[in-house]
């Protein structure tokens, strides 16, 4: 005598059942270590991936900032230096801060740490007008010379500003 295969077909559910169905079948498992109560369901939700600057700009939106080297008698001809005179509103003379939908940090007058208290001032800056989107570009690994090593630790208090977007090796 053959046995019959029995094929039990169950409803399919919901995104939201499914969520429900996974978040609770983990919060009731018996493991004794994992406190399963400070668990909620959006860190069961993949992680977003935060924005970074995209390699060349040539618009931005309204609000969004080009942050680029410069040099301190701000001379913008060369680099994103001279994108941000050609198409950012960079005044030539002005090597710091704000100008147009530009911001220029100074990468040429010296080493990585005479580049530290311009970024650190870039980074009060940006805190304090969250209204605006700063797009960081590869400042000083171009004609300054500095590597991606050099340069993108002096940005480290940037990566928790919500407004400041770093380029992807940094």
């Amino acid at each position: 005598m053959e046995m019959a295969e029995v094929i039990v077909v169950e409803p399919k559910l919901s995104i939201a059942e499914e969520t429900s169905v996974f978040s609770s079948s983990i919060l009731e498992s018996p493991c004794p270590d994992i406190d399963y109560s400070t668990i909620s369901d959006a860190m069961l939700r993949p992680m977003q991936r935060k924005r970074t600057t995209p390699e060349f700009i040539s618009k931005l939106q309204p609000g969004e900032i080009f942050v680029f080297g410069s040099n301190l008698r701000g001379m913008h001809g060369g680099g994103a230096a001279y994108v941000a005179y050609r198409k950012f509103g960079a005044i030539m003379g002005q090597g710091v801060g704000l100008q147009g939908q530009s911001y220029a940090i100074p990468t040429m007058q010296g080493g990585v740490e005479t580049i530290r208290p311009y970024v650190d001032e870039f980074i009060e800056f940006a805190k304090a007008h969250p209204e605006l989107t700063f797009l960081v570009t590869r400042i000083g690994c171009g004609i300054a010379g500095f590597t991606d090593d050099e340069i993108s630790p002096l940005f480290e208090k940037a990566h928790d500003v919500e407004n400041i977007v770093l380029p992807k090796r940094w």
